[in-house]
């Protein structure tokens, strides 16, 4: 089995221009994202699926510069852009890590992995975990089933909805357990208060670091979640504009 985690970034953002371009310490965020995954043990590839639009070719440069794997597919379509990349890549079965989540743990990834090779699942999701930490494992075969069966052609604002169907797909969760954070805590990039919150982090922690860590320096310094406060409206409002139709075809369920 081909194990690959898939990074969907596109340059074209509104709320944070460029924001995986955006630099901490003179690093952009893509590259503390991507390095921190590669501390994954079984995974075999890491792959930034970005478009192939032209606002995209400053990634592609900096990601041919620094030898990161990468794909460029459809612009608006992430489920084709991932299936494709798929077929290229060979993968058997996808961790799919947005690009948004720079805080995205390594240990969590082959959490996914042993929970696929105990259940077989075709959609693995991670729930209760803190805003910007859930990653989602995805089954080729599923991704293919999902491709033929979508409505629309506009997949990139809640692509992981499309998997949901427990009468289609095998899905199992993994949750968080034992490990308490506060309810307001986000760990995502979509503004340019996330971005100062990512340096504080950055800053504090480096990059080898588990989400315990950042609930630790959170219990220590209480006032970084004022930072990012009153954010979650925004984001609420713009994923209610945006999100795909996740509706599938008719089909005969034996």
């Amino acid at each position: 089995m081909n194990y690959d985690v898939f990074i969907p970034i596109r340059l074209s953002n509104t709320r944070l221009p460029k924001k995986a371009l955006k630099e901490i310490n003179g690093i952009p965020v893509v590259q503390y994202l991507i390095d921190r995954i590669k501390k994954s043990k079984k995974i075999r590839n890491v792959v930034v699926c970005t478009t192939n639009n032209e606002t995209d070719n400053q990634l592609v440069e900096f990601l041919k510069k620094n030898n990161y794997l990468f794909y460029r597919g459809n612009e608006n379509d992430i489920l084709i852009r991932y299936l494709d990349a798929a077929h290229n890549f060979n993968t058997d079965f996808i961790i799919s890590v947005d690009g948004d989540d720079i805080y995205s743990d390594p240990f969590y990834v082959d959490k996914m992995i042993s929970e696929y090779e105990k259940t077989n699942a075709d959609f693995i999701d991670m729930v209760d975990f803190p805003f910007g930490i859930a990653s989602v494992g995805i089954k080729k075969d599923a991704l293919e089933k999902v491709c033929k069966l979508k409505k629309t052609d506009n997949t990139e604002t809640g692509y992981r909805l499309f998997f949901h169907n427990e009468k289609i797909f095998k899905i199992h969760k993994i949750r968080l357990e034992n490990i308490r954070f506060p309810k307001d805590l986000r760990l995502t990039l979509d503004y340019q208060q996330d971005l100062d919150l990512a340096e504080k982090i950055f800053g504090e922690l480096g990059n080898d670091f588990h989400l315990e860590d950042i609930i630790k320096l959170f219990e220590q310094k209480p006032e970084l979640l004022q930072i990012t406060a009153n954010l979650e409206e925004l984001y609420k409002q713009h994923w209610n504009k945006n999100v795909a139709n996740t509706q599938l075809k008719d089909i005969h369920i034996d």
